[in-house]
């Protein structure tokens, strides 16, 4: 009797690929790892996230859209990730709380946080001046120089009107480009490197952070600061349809959830929703997060819910991935993966072109939007759109 080579694949598993990872040894590559260990569960999904970047989100020149919840900065990500990330062009605009710009302040005025522990004395910190978050610790007064450096840069005349987030964004991370060369570091921050970049970075809620206070306390002192958010709300739609009209795929890379993942996916509804402009939503979804569906937050909220506001295109939901762990895992892995696996690409420096690319938009929106109720593709009962002004 003869033997045969191996078991014959039944056609039930033919689509599937064998699960037979390789061992785990001492030269192995993070992207190896990645992509030969990696192969099951939220290790699953982490590969398949890096491959959707590497083969779909990253090629043809696509516009990725990045946002940043929770506290990545302070830990030290923006130096060891983001900044990679943004010079090789792999990052082309970014949503972020304020606070991970606030705190990305702290490295380029070259100040010292410490790795520390979760476990310890909270009342004797405060009384040593000491602040965590969660292990990471630093000195009371990196607080009080970040914030004197934030008002006495804003005083400048170029800050003494009102301006989108993004503008603000650019001219704060020029001062610290200059206070970097002035310290004689380099790729320390995140603003800084946005302004080398021409990266437009927004704020979705501009006070909900240490700069948005010091902003605040300073319109107290006359400053004619203002931060003018319905320019934002359009600027990033406009990027959004500056990508899709020319031809290119819009992807979103979410670090955890809360308003930036929503100010990033809101570009489509703005889009088709309230302009009238017809789109079918983002090309690819990207999102690491440790928050459940099932509590009807937006955190936890999934592509495929998206799709029904129609943030994601529906055709495109089979390329979008979720992946349930910790951004601080994720990012570091992905980081690693795409810049082994794809070549830098060239910036597009959006920023440059903000004007315009808001020009085109408003254009577009002024051919097409309507005061009244907005006629749309969607299949909807058709109502009045005076609908709860009239009395009965």
């Amino acid at each position: 009797m003869s033997k045969k080579a191996g078991h014959p694949i039944s056609k039930k598993f033919s689509a599937y690929p064998r699960l037979n990872p390789l061992a785990v040894g001492r030269d192995i590559s993070a992207a190896d790892l990645v992509d030969q260990c990696m192969l099951a569960y939220n290790g699953g999904r982490l590969r398949e996230a890096a491959r959707l970047l590497a083969l779909k989100m990253l090629p043809d020149d696509g516009y990725i859209g990045m946002s940043l919840t929770g506290a990545l900065t302070p830990a030290g990500l923006g130096k060891s990730c983001l900044i990679p990330l943004m010079k090789a062009g792999f990052v082309d605009w970014i949503v972020s709380t304020g606070a991970n710009l606030y705190h990305d302040l702290h490295y380029g005025l070259d100040m010292r946080l410490y790795q520390g522990s979760p476990f310890l004395d909270d009342v004797k910190l405060h009384d040593e001046g000491v602040i965590r978050i969660y292990d990471v610790l630093f000195d009371y007064n990196v607080l009080l120089d970040t914030d004197a450096f934030v008002r006495e840069v804003i005083q400048s005349p170029e800050f003494q009107r009102p301006m989108g987030t993004d503008e603000f964004h650019y001219l704060l991370g020029r001062y610290v480009h200059a206070r970097q060369i002035k310290l004689g570091i380099k790729d320390s921050s995140v603003l800084a490197t946005a302004y080398q970049c021409g990266i437009p970075i927004f704020t979705s809620s501009p006070g909900d952070s240490s700069i948005g206070m010091n902003v605040a306390a300073m319109a107290m002192r006359d400053s004619k600061l203002m931060f003018d958010v319905n320019r934002d709300v359009n600027q990033t739609a406009g990027i959004v349809y500056a990508a899709k009209s020319s031809g290119h795929t819009s992807s979103v890379w979410i670090l955890g959830g809360g308003s930036p993942k929503n100010f990033i996916l809101q570009t489509e509804p703005q889009i088709q929703e309230v302009m009238g402009i017809k789109e079918k939503g983002h090309d690819y979804f990207l999102q690491v997060t440790d928050a459940r569906p099932d509590t009807g937050g937006l955190s936890g909220a999934t592509p495929a819910e998206a799709v029904s506001w129609g943030k994601v295109d529906p055709d495109k939901l089979p390329d979008s991935v979720v992946c349930y762990t910790d951004s601080t895992i994720a990012l570091p892995l992905l980081s690693a993966y795409v810049l082994n696996r794809v070549k830098p690409r060239k910036q597009k420096r959006l920023y440059d072109r903000r004007d315009p690319i808001l020009g085109e938009v408003r254009d577009r929106y002024l051919q097409t939007g309507t005061v009244g109720k907005i006629m749309t593709s969607r299949k909807v009962a058709k109502r009045a759109s005076s609908v709860g002004l009239k009395g009965k």
